[in-house]
């Protein structure tokens, strides 16, 4: 039977192997509750897992909002997310998820939780295509199981859900706000990769706003066979990829190939090795930070301050 600690440093160690750790979770069915369908979230934005606690309803919430819990003296705020889906529970809303996301914490109510399952990025598809992927970022494709074919479990797009039920906290990206435009090589751009369409919304006003041209991906896979073409082109010019790209900016949770892949392509390939990488993600706290530095990124920014991105951005081109 392995130990806490070896099952914490086994579930660290995925993030060298493009692998990670999905909890399968129902939100309900149609109208009757049937045909329930798998959700997920990514283990590492989950905090914890509790009963139902009892939830004080808050005057004036916004529609999908049941209210807030006092979690050992943290008031949190707890989202109907079957609500928010479209779809209704049969027994109920039994399981809150707490999750800690963008530096935020906030709860979802859900009917059941099912299991954790291991698997490799390159076993989840974009969902963008999908129809009602506004709220949905991915499609998890799951091992089979004693015979049966292998299920489909969506994976949520919290940031798109929390934009939703929040539209007015969009952060404020101007000129203003980022400081003095930033100045790379002419023809030289940025590479940006992230799966969410509402972060790639936000980055792409970032910037813009510092005056930075830019390269947008869908993921690290993408970002990953763009720069080689980069790098291909440049060569025919008698050029190198630095003169074509200044700096890669990655989300981390992304279909295919996650950003710490990525960064890990980039930093073990002689002729990337001293591009600047930039990790941008939702995913926070102490031990991803320590993920961030054993793939020897240049830096970690926690989404979404637009003005701590410039100035990171700043301060490693200067570099």
């Amino acid at each position: 039977m392995k130990s806490v600690q070896q099952e914490v440093d086994e579930r660290s160690n995925l993030t060298g192997s493009n692998k990670f750790e999905l909890l399968l979770f129902r939100l309900g069915g149609d109208e009757n509750g049937e045909h329930s369908e798998l959700f997920g979230i990514n283990v590492f934005k989950i905090r914890e897992i509790v009963a139902m606690p009892e939830i004080t309803a808050v005057a004036g919430s916004m529609p999908h909002v049941l209210g807030v819990v006092n979690l050992r003296g943290q008031i949190i705020q707890v989202l109907d997310l079957p609500a928010i889906a479209g779809v209704k529970p049969k027994t109920g809303l039994n399981i809150m998820l707490v999750t800690e996301f963008a530096r935020t914490t906030q709860a979802f109510a859900v009917e059941s939780v099912e299991e954790i399952v291991r698997l490799d990025w390159n076993q989840v598809m974009s969902a963008e295509r999908a129809a009602g992927s506004g709220m949905v970022t991915s499609i998890a494709r799951l091992p089979e199981e004693s015979g049966q074919p292998g299920r489909l479990a969506q994976v949520l797009d919290v940031e798109t859900i929390l934009r939703n039920m929040n539209p007015d906290a969009d952060p404020e990206i101007s000129r203003q706000t980022v400081g003095a435009q930033i100045r790379i090589k002419p023809g030289s751009v940025v590479l940006a990769a992230d799966d969410s369409v509402v972060a790639r919304a936000l980055i792409e006003q970032g910037l813009e706003a510092m005056g930075l041209p830019f390269i947008m991906t869908k993921s690290g896979k993408e970002a990953w066979e763009q720069l080689n073409s980069i790098a291909a082109g440049a060569e025919t010019e008698g050029l190198s990829v630095h003169d074509k790209v200044a700096l890669v900016l990655t989300d981390l949770e992304m279909p295919e190939m996650d950003g710490f892949t990525l960064t890990r392509n980039i930093k073990r390939t002689a002729r990337f090795s001293n591009l600047p990488v930039v990790i941008h993600s939702s995913l926070s706290g102490t031990t991803n930070e320590e993920h961030v530095k054993n793939v020897q990124a240049d830096a970690y920014v926690a989404k979404f301050s637009a003005e701590e991105l410039a100035s990171t951005i700043r301060r490693l081109l200067r570099q």
